[in-house]
């Protein structure tokens, strides 16, 4: 049996690219920035910058939603791609490609309700 599972936490470096594919389907890509879980000699914390893929739906909903330092949760799958460029050399890329992107920033300007409770509407000032 093998397994291919990954789950990051981190924060985006750029805001994710949305582009569609001559066959319409929609595909978003982003880098997340992941803290290491140790200090280096320096006793600084270093990150690693992890290039992510979605596709579909979630791509639209990652590419609507999310901006340059976003907080999310990425579980999907790692993925290895060799391709040759125009010029002969030979690249690899690692990628996570996404199944759940999950959102954990509250969004600018949105007021959390406690569970039960319900937002007052707003007054109209008389």
């Amino acid at each position: 049996m093998a397994l291919n599972r990954v789950i990051l936490i981190g924060r985006l470096t750029r805001d994710p690219e949305l582009r569609l594919l001559p066959s319409g389907v929609p595909v978003a890509t982003f880098t997340l920035a992941v803290d290491r879980p140790f200090a280096n000699q320096q006793g600084e914390r270093e990150a690693d910058f992890i290039d992510v893929v979605v596709w579909r739906k979630q791509a639209e909903s990652v590419s609507n939603h999310l901006s340059k330092g976003c907080l999310v949760a990425v579980e999907g799958r790692l993925q290895v791609r060799r391709y040759e460029t125009q010029e002969g050399q030979r690249r690899r890329v690692v990628e996570v490609v996404a199944d759940a992107v999950r959102f954990l920033d509250r969004p600018h300007g949105t007021e959390v309700e406690a569970p039960g409770r319900a937002v007052p509407e707003p007054r109209e000032r008389a």
